[in-house]
């Protein structure tokens, strides 16, 4: 028999909220009908956390209760109408409240620093967004690796495992890569 996977509240919450930061972020661009922000959140998101309609529109739900997106409808082309989402002012101001206090997973894994990344230009304020960058950049100094001996991490040249070598090797490339950026982007940030 299949393991289920077993999911705290706290997961789901924040899974959520990684939802819901991608609606706002997507809204803030332009106003999106639900089939059409799906797609786009399935592009950020999708190949990781692919997103069902039985996510998303509670979610939208959610935001238009609290008075985070406005939806209107439009008349449809060939089908029913169409339900077009905006997002109010009140939801452009949660949108950078969020970006500006991303939670500690929202820096350090990856997808979903990619979310917080994907829209960190609507945080008008080169001082806070060097200031999420720069928590993205400690996290990526700390010494870490995926497996260790006790308490010190292994490096790849430690392996005859070509997997975990591979593994190692790859994660140290994309790290270097990262962090290369984060600071070019924070010269450019902070001049």
């Amino acid at each position: 028999m299949p393991l289920r996977e077993h999911r705290t509240p706290r997961v789901v919450r924040e899974d959520v909220a990684m939802l819901e930061l991608a609606i706002l972020g997507f809204l803030y661009d332009t106003p999106l009908h639900g089939y059409e922000l799906r797609k786009r959140i399935t592009a950020l998101t999708g190949h990781v956390r692919p997103i069902a309609e039985s996510t998303l529109y509670p979610a939208i739900k959610r935001l238009e209760k609290a008075g985070l997106l406005e939806r209107t409808t439009e008349p449809g082309a060939v089908a029913a109408p169409r339900h077009v989402l905006t997002l109010t002012g009140a939801g452009g101001q949660e949108l950078r409240r969020r970006l500006a206090e991303p939670g500690r997973r929202d820096i350090t894994d990856e997808n979903r620093w990619f979310t917080v990344l994907a829209f960190l230009r609507h945080l008008d304020d080169p001082a806070a967004q060097s200031a999420v960058l720069r928590r993205r950049l400690a996290f990526l100094e700390e010494p870490a690796s995926f497996f260790y001996d006790g308490d010190r991490p292994l490096s790849a040249e430690e392996f005859d495992d070509p997997f975990r070598r591979g593994i190692l090797t790859i994660a140290r490339a994309t790290s270097r890569a990262e962090t290369r950026w984060l600071r070019e982007t924070l010269a450019s940030l902070e001049d």
